[in-house]
């Protein structure tokens, strides 16, 4: 499909639609994002070619609250085409950034609307669909927190952004991936960040409790997660609430986050100034790392952990596995098809990856159906 065709189509459904509650004068202002390159100083020389929503820092926390509009205006100021995808919100498919399926990609120059109310509260992160392996290593991966309609009583709230840059002595970067990486456990990068940087500190408030929010945006690695603190417990996975209780990670069994997976921590600060509560993950070979702390400030609040009440749960249906249909999807490799046209948004310059034990085309293959259809209500 030509890009004309598609957005003269896509611009009919929109009318069709009539996307009820935008474009009314309570809309909100769109909020401009700018997909830029930018550098960034991991090492001794800054890293050119990276790209962010900022020139010299990494994507910030995009913020909405549940129920509330949101008009998030996406403009590519970059020479590839790009698209924005909004990982593990529950919004109108045609807002998704899908490129081919709920869009054309953004060439440079060119801006697309994001508008959507989002049903559910909790942490979020968005990244490109489009170019994806090579703008995700750059940096192009950031933070979405979506806040309760109600305030659930936190004295503080800290997100983290875990991920990898593969890069030289000279901070330059080095191939995002390499045949053998991709066709097993990945391509891992060498330099390990935490909101790209190297174990920051945060300060949060002596004796509070704080949300801490970790993500992993990275494209390969399984991070094994603990905290250096008792005082703490698990209250949200994947954006969700948790509706049980979940055990506190510790260094004998940490906790397993993959990438694009959350985990959301209540923690207890200590009382003293200048203590600290650490993320720390391990990492093969290695010690236990400390990827980034919290550190208490002034007086100390007194609070408690039982002083939180349960965050409230979103508005998602239950499925019943009693009565469940079953598919199965078979991921595998193929040495078939090694160079396919993967189409203005390649992500890599071959494929070998198979579904039910069909090789997978790359980008928009033409002919290549749904792997299932289910019914509508059904589990």
């Amino acid at each position: 499909m030509r890009r004309r065709d598609f957005l003269m189509g896509s611009a009919a459904a929109a009318g069709a639609l009539g996307y009820a509650g935008f474009g009314r004068a309570s809309a909100p202002a769109p909020q401009e994002l700018a997909i830029q390159t930018a550098r960034f100083t991991f090492r001794e020389q800054p890293t050119q070619g990276m790209i962010s929503l900022s020139p010299d820092a990494p994507p910030p926390v995009i913020c909405g609250t549940q129920g509330q509009p949101m008009h998030l205006r996406v403009r590519n100021l970059t020479p590839d085409y790009t698209a924005m995808h909004w990982h593990g919100l529950r919004i109108p498919n045609a807002m998704d950034g899908v490129p081919y399926l709920t869009q054309m990609p953004i060439g440079g120059g060119e801006s697309f609307d994001y508008t959507f109310t989002p049903p559910d509260a909790g942490t979020y992160w968005y990244h490109p669909h489009c170019m994806t392996m090579s703008q995700m290593a750059r940096g192009l991966t950031g933070v979405m927190v979506i806040r309760e309609a109600d305030d659930p009583g936190f004295d503080g709230d800290q997100a983290v952004n875990l991920r990898d840059f593969r890069l030289d002595d000279n901070g330059a970067f080095l191939p995002y991936y390499t045949a053998r990486g991709a066709a097993r456990g990945g391509t891992f990068g060498n330099v390990q960040t935490a909101n790209w940087l190297q174990a920051p500190v945060y300060d949060q408030p002596a004796g509070g409790l704080v949300r801490l929010r970790v993500v992993n945006t990275d494209t390969t690695r399984i991070y094994k997660l603990h905290l250096g603190t008792g005082q703490a417990r698990i209250i949200a996975w994947d954006g969700h609430p948790a509706d049980a209780a979940v055990p506190l990670p510790s260094k004998k069994a940490p906790l397993l986050v993959g990438p694009g997976q959350r985990v959301d921590f209540a923690v207890k600060m200590p009382a003293g100034e200048g203590q600290t509560v650490d993320l720390l993950a391990d990492l093969p070979g290695a010690p236990a790392r400390i990827m980034a702390s919290l550190r208490a400030t002034g007086a100390d609040l007194g609070r408690d952990l039982r002083d939180l009440q349960p965050l409230p749960a979103n508005p998602i249906a239950r499925p019943d596995l009693t009565q469940a249909e079953v598919h199965d999807f078979v991921f595998g490799w193929t040495p078939e098809g090694d160079a396919p046209n993967d189409g203005y948004c390649g992500s890599m310059g071959y494929s070998f990856w198979s579904i039910n034990r069909t090789p997978w085309a790359g980008d928009a293959p033409k002919g290549t159906g749904p792997l299932a259809t289910p019914d509508r209500g059904r589990s």
